[in-house]
């Protein structure tokens, strides 16, 4: 593992890929080789869900011996990567030559076994995988220049016989959990939110503050709390599967993607390249406040705030954002995610659950003991979270709905005589032996 980290490099050039790079050009012998079908599982199993994870937390105040909130958590699979309060928003896409395809994070096996083994993982990876398009996601010939592909990026990026791997990241859920998270904290300590793009007013939470449930002189400005950090789940992901592919013997490479609004399909480029990913995008309706609070001029222009939201297949929901259309109203929004961890049917009731992750009756103890949010806790998030979509028009207001973070990893057989013709220590055992041990 130290050796893979140490000697971690970036190969962009894949076998059957040619550069144009004066006296250093060169044109590649080899056929372009897709990777194999347990090449791309284990992939695939990188980024998803490795077992259960653990509430290993304190329940209360060692100082004032007050309950404090001990399930933050949004599921309880554990990952190959962290996450804010295990919220787990990340989603990828694989692009292949056979297509596109959404991957499902797709629960832990529940027989106890964990050993790896090339049978277990290629039907774990054919039960992840639902293609959402027959062909490589692209755009056409001729267009491959800003905004589409940036620089250098379009000569080497998304060519056939690559795997490409592309995180999404709903933030909405988290965006919501983890307000509530914020309120929980002891008294005298839970900010009263103001709207930096609303100059500086109560973000919905007045009666708060006088109920002196909130702090008035403790502000936070919904654009410091941004994303919640939910954003950050990719990038650790990408690393994973960058280091997991230098270990195999793969060419590894993460770099800019297409540009995201081009990606998921935004109204505004889909003259110029199509529905993409076709993912649900929304745009508020242009207020005459727009002017102060976003710069937006005039109603024309109202699409420059367009959200993305979810994406759906063939009538199912691949990802859902928690917001209208797709509730009624953003009470209703908050109280689904109640729901799921609370409810008759949520995460914190689901005992077995927790008899897999505890010993003994400890886990009939963690959901006994562990404190759940307030009834004042929920009701303020909500007036928090209707007030950003009644002002706003769209929810979150200040980050999107769906992250794209604006890279991806490229997967693929290295071109060896490139590397060896051109640099010093270019390659390693596993890039020499990956045939020998994979093929």
């Amino acid at each position: 593992m130290i050796d893979t980290i140490w000697r971690r490099r970036t190969h962009r050039v894949s076998q059957g890929s040619s550069v144009l790079a004066g006296t250093m050009s060169y044109a590649s012998i080899r056929p372009r080789e897709p990777l194999s079908e347990l090449e791309e599982a284990v992939l695939i199993a990188m980024t998803g869900c490795t077992g259960l994870t653990m509430p290993d937390r304190p329940f209360e105040d060692p100082e004032t011996h007050q309950p404090i909130m001990a399930k933050p958590n949004l599921n309880m699979y554990g990952r190959t990567a962290g996450s804010p309060d295990n919220a787990q928003g990340t989603h990828f896409f694989l692009i292949n030559d056979t297509g596109t395809y959404f991957l499902r994070n797709l629960p832990p096996p529940q027989d106890g076994e964990t050993a790896f083994s090339k049978e277990r993982l290629m039907r774990r990876a054919g039960e992840a995988k639902v293609r959402i398009l027959d062909r490589r996601l692209d755009v056409a010939q001729g267009k491959r220049d800003f905004p589409a592909y940036l620089d250098s990026n379009r000569f080497l990026s998304n060519l056939p016989g690559t795997t490409v791997l592309l995180p999404v990241v709903d933030l909405s859920r988290q965006y919501i959990n983890g307000l509530m998270y914020l309120l929980t904290q002891p008294d005298g300590a839970r900010p009263a939110i103001v709207d930096d793009r609303n100059f500086y007013r109560s973000a919905g939470v007045k009666r708060w503050v006088k109920k002196g449930f909130l702090n008035k002189d403790l502000k936070v400005p919904l654009g410091a709390i941004g994303s919640l950090r939910t954003q950050i789940e990719a990038d650790l992901l990408l690393q994973n599967l960058f280091l997991a592919a230098d270990a195999m013997g793969l060419g590894g490479w993460i770099h800019a993607s297409i540009s995201p609004p081009v990606l998921i399909g935004d109204p505004k480029f889909t003259k110029d390249y199509g529905s993409m990913l076709g993912f649900d995008v929304v745009t508020p309706r242009w207020r005459i406040m727009d002017l102060l609070r976003w710069h937006v001029p005039l109603p024309r222009f109202s699409n420059v705030r367009s959200n993305p939201i979810g994406l759906r297949y063939k009538g199912e929901y691949l990802i859902k954002g928690m917001s209208p259309p797709y509730y009624d109203s953003m009470a209703d929004a908050v109280q689904a995610v109640i729901t799921d961890k609370f409810g008759d049917k949520g995460l914190y009731m689901d005992k077995s659950l927790f008899s897999r992750i505890y010993k003994g009756s400890y886990g009939d103890r963690y959901l006994a003991e562990a404190a759940v949010y307030s009834p004042q806790v929920i009701e303020c998030v909500q007036d928090i979270c209707t007030y950003i979509y009644d002002t706003h028009g769209r929810f979150p207001a200040h980050c999107d709905a769906i992250h794209i973070p604006g890279v991806w990893l490229q997967v693929h057989h290295v071109d060896i005589e490139y590397y060896e013709r051109f640099f010093r220590n270019g390659l390693t055992d596993a890039h020499y032996n990956h045939h020998r041990d994979w093929h």
